[in-house]
């Protein structure tokens, strides 16, 4: 039987990230890693797959960072976990024991099965297998049209790589919006154009009937009675935990089968712990679940159980999660942390809006200079930063971050109104029009009133 002080289960961000973490705070253990795929996929790189790299082999997750760290990889699949006798049973009827487990066994694409014609072949659910995308990736270089199902991140980006790898694409949404849930109407509406002045016939409002074909999808009929041609259909309709195996063990899972943790992403039995899609999430402001599956939330919670493995020896509690999103459509970066302004509102905040304008060098003559457009969100009783979305060039993916941190630190207006930055005309706005310095000033002079 085979030993070792930390047994992770999943090799992707979070299972990757909890063993090289661990190897830095805690030395020499010895840490095993089992995860069931020869290689891992960047998982917020699979669009890519279809377009940009249009090669799976360039979107993996280097195992030398495990290697490098001293982390005993496994390509195995775990089938038990026996808590009693503090081991798990593989595929291959391999027992290891463990001091501590760390369970990050993600997520699995949402299938519906409501649609008629769900099974058809070349249906196509986003599973992160590199055989599977690589099979896909074959198939779809020689057809013509192609439907994406869900207007989120996954569903958007895809519509966005298949119509540069020249295809006939359809998105078809449900809701008012594409990107609804991570954006206020200005910036999804924004998206949306970016989507449609680049060739993609977005159809929202509009739910999908039935998938049409004998053996293979031929045709997808929607709710307004129109068919669209399709020779794929590719399902962007999110995922749901992959808990099962810890659910077997008695682990306990909460009503969206995500496994339940607390502020140390210890599971209810104190050896095990659990990371990323497959956990529970509470929202930051108010407590409530709250579905935001990122592979950085996984990193996240990662870093807070290696933390927290042994004896709580390094005590990092998680304050809750807020969603912290970018993505890019065509030449528009969009992003965006904490709430929207309609989630503000539907959990009862007063708030108050700071907006700005502005161009990302300065001067604006500069070549390359784009317009940045930031909106920030604040209650109006405190002052405090809720959330912000922001729009513009490729910059904007690291000021949102800031946004994050800030979001995260419940600074003011005022705070981020008068913080210090650094400024550069090749490299940054104006600091006389620095976006954030602006939009939380514009904020605050409503804050006054």
């Amino acid at each position: 039987m085979k030993k070792t002080d930390l047994l992770i289960i999943g090799g992707s961000a979070g299972g990757l990230l909890t063993a090289t973490a661990a190897r830095k705070l805690y030395g020499d253990i010895k840490i095993t890693l089992i995860r069931k795929n020869k290689k891992v996929m960047v998982p917020c790189g699979i669009p890519y797959i279809f377009g940009t790299l249009n090669d799976t082999s360039k979107n993996q997750i280097p195992d030398a960072l495990l290697s490098n760290a001293g982390v005993e990889l496994l390509i195995d699949e775990v089938v038990k976990i026996d808590r009693d006798k503090k081991m798990v049973i593989t595929a291959d009827n391999t027992e290891i024991e463990y001091d501590k487990l760390v369970i990050a066994t993600g997520s699995l694409p949402i299938v519906p099965k409501f649609i008629k014609g769900y099974d058809l072949e070349n249906v196509f659910p986003i599973v992160k297998d590199e055989e599977y995308l690589k099979d896909i990736l074959e198939k779809v270089k020689n057809m013509s049209d192609i439907v994406v199902i869900g207007g989120g991140f996954i569903g958007v980006e895809f519509a966005e790589q298949m119509k540069m790898a020249g295809k006939n694409v359809t998105l078809v949404e449900v809701a008012d919006k594409c990107l609804w849930q991570a954006f206020d109407e200005e910036f999804s509406s924004d998206a949306e154009e970016q989507l449609k002045n680049n060739g993609v016939i977005v159809k929202t409002k509009t739910k999908v009937e039935e998938i049409i074909g004998d053996t293979k999808v031929k045709e997808v009929k929607l709710s307004n009675g129109e068919t669209i041609k399709a020779d794929a259909v590719i399902l962007g309709m999110g995922v749901s935990p992959n808990s099962v195996l810890a659910k077997d063990a008695g682990i306990k899972v909460n009503e969206k089968a995500a496994i339940i943790v607390d502020e140390y992403m210890r599971t209810n039995d104190s050896d095990i712990f659990a990371v990323g899609d497959c956990t529970e999430k509470k929202c930051f402001f108010t407590g409530k679940n709250t579905p935001i599956l990122l592979a950085s939330t996984a990193a996240m919670e990662a870093k807070i159980a290696a933390c927290n493995l042994f004896q709580l020896k390094y005590v990092r509690k998680i304050k809750g999660t807020i969603s912290a999103f970018s993505t890019k459509v065509f030449d528009k970066a969009f992003a965006a942390a904490g709430l929207t302004e309609r989630k503000a509102k539907e959990e009862g905040f007063d708030i108050v809006i700071g907006r700005a304008s502005t161009m990302d060098k300065h001067p604006g003559s500069l070549p390359n200079t784009g317009k940045i457009d930031i909106k920030l969100i604040f209650a109006k009783d405190t002052g405090i930063i809720l959330g912000a979305q922001i729009s513009g060039g490729d910059s904007i993916g690291e000021m949102v971050n800031i946004l994050s941190m800030a979001v995260q630190n419940s600074m003011t207006a005022n705070e981020l109104n008068t913080y210090q930055v650094a400024t550069h005309p090749l490299l940054t706005a104006s600091p006389i029009a620095y976006p954030i310095n602006a939009a939380a000033l514009d904020a605050l002079t409503k804050l006054n009133k």
